[in-house]
């Protein structure tokens, strides 16, 4: 069920003022306050609905799943403006207004409101485990365990140049969210993936190759449920994370997180890479011993996260 948290008089990094603002979440598991509870952050077309017959990440969250909604409290808050609630009026016009650290004190705002002092976890893939990163450094003491999946610290160059060619077809195209989404899915997966899904097969009904009719349904599929000004949204978010911006050396940023860190790569992931989280590893021991590097071999590119169930349950069975 979808609840809603008022946020009063917040004031973004940029200096936008809001007056109010309405965080709607998800709770599953146990109820709050008997169990240890999980976090999850959604990526940029998800949601709070993280488990049950339409939670998106349900291969992962459920009932005697990896995350256990037996033993767990789920918590999952929607990014504003990301379209969920129906409402609107709540869509964000200023595309620009947040980057993913004014998500994260948004997020830390809820938590409190929730009266949530301790997270046993914070897990997230792809901008939300950006956003996770965010949320360790903004209150170093709150999560036990933190997990961030086909992610970064960082918005790097390479994903910076993805996200403004995502940008330029979002303000440009006489079907922004079809046409971005098309885009989006050759960065999501991997040449590999494609040849090994796809091998070239021909839809003689259809009249084109299987690849083509399948980025076109998922072009459609997406339209049909994400509106132009929460891609925009998002797209900006994911573009602008950065745990270091004002406040210094990523080793000295990251010391100051007690967490336990868990990153999780994926070896053929093009958007997030493994050699991004492999430097990011090499610079975190050097000032925390409670750090873990993960790999998941797969030919699904950065999507990974959200297919190879199996890897991820073996990579997490310590925290879980």
């Amino acid at each position: 069920m979808l609840q809603k948290i008022k946020i009063s008089d917040f004031t973004t990094i940029g200096n936008t003022y809001f007056d109010s603002i309405d965080l709607t979440y998800e709770v599953f598991g146990k109820p709050l306050y008997e169990a240890p509870i999980v976090l999850v952050n959604h990526a940029l077309t998800g949601n709070s609905t993280v488990c049950g017959e339409e939670g998106w990440w349900n291969g992962l969250i459920g009932e005697n799943k990896c995350i256990d909604t037996n033993v767990y409290t789920i918590v999952s808050f929607n990014i504003p403006g990301n379209g969920y609630d129906g409402i609107e009026e709540n869509l964000i016009s200023d595309y620009k207004v947040f980057n993913a650290r004014d998500i994260a004190t948004i997020f830390l705002k809820g938590l409190k409101k929730l009266n949530i002092t301790n997270l046993y976890a914070v897990i997230g893939g792809s901008v939300g485990g950006g956003i996770a990163w965010e949320l360790a450094v903004l209150d170093p003491t709150l999560i036990t365990h933190l997990i961030p999946i086909a992610t970064d610290w960082k918005s790097t160059d390479w994903l910076k140049a993805n996200c403004l060619v995502q940008e330029q077809i979002l303000l440009h195209s006489n079907n922004p969210v079809y046409d971005a989404r098309l885009h989006a899915m050759l960065i999501y997966r991997s040449p590999q993936s494609f040849r090994q899904k796809f091998d070239r097969s021909y839809n003689k009904e259809k009249v084109m190759y299987n690849v083509e009719s399948w980025l076109l349904y998922h072009g459609e599929k997406l339209d049909k449920r994400f509106t132009l000004s929460a891609y925009k949204e998002l797209n900006y978010i994911l573009a602008n994370i950065d745990i270091t911006e004002g406040r210094g050396d990523f080793k000295e940023v990251a010391a100051s997180i007690e967490s336990n860190i868990h990153i999780i790569s994926v070896n053929s992931d093009m958007f997030f890479t493994e050699d991004e989280d492999s430097l990011t590893y090499q610079k975190l021991i050097q000032v925390k011993q409670n750090v873990t590097h993960g790999v998941i071999d797969s030919v699904h590119g950065h999507d990974a996260f959200l297919i190879e169930f199996e890897q991820l349950k073996e990579l997490l069975n310590k925290v879980f």
